[in-house]
């Protein structure tokens, strides 16, 4: 009994999941969604929609270059998003791992501008 209730929670969970990916207008690729589950982003930040951090449409916005986007995820400049808390600096991330996120960011611009 106690093992099909875990059971059913699990698929409750995943179910929801799967429904809540089907709201948002922007689908992660697997590739970047894997990044940025890896490194933490998504505790903060959504694709489209402002979380603790802005959304990742809003900051393909602001037409950041990638290395910029690169520099911003080692030394956040808080003045620049003044109505977000600060975001901790994320110098663990590799240089190539931010590439493809920032690289991805700036994708959103021409899709959602």
């Amino acid at each position: 009994m106690k093992t099909l209730s875990v059971l059913i929670i699990g698929l409750v969970f995943t179910i929801s999941q799967a429904w809540a990916q089907q709201q948002h207008s922007v689908k992660i690729p697997d590739d970047i969604q894997k990044l940025l589950q890896q490194y933490a982003c998504l505790a903060c930040h959504k694709a489209d929609a402002k979380l603790i951090g802005p959304g990742y449409i809003d900051v393909s916005k602001k037409k950041y270059t990638e290395k910029q986007i690169v520099e911003l995820i080692y030394t956040p400049k808080p003045s620049n998003w003044p109505s977000y808390p600060p975001m901790a600096p994320m110098k663990h991330v590799p240089e190539k791992d931010a590439l493809k996120i920032a690289a991805w960011i700036n994708s959103l611009a021409k899709k959602h501008s």
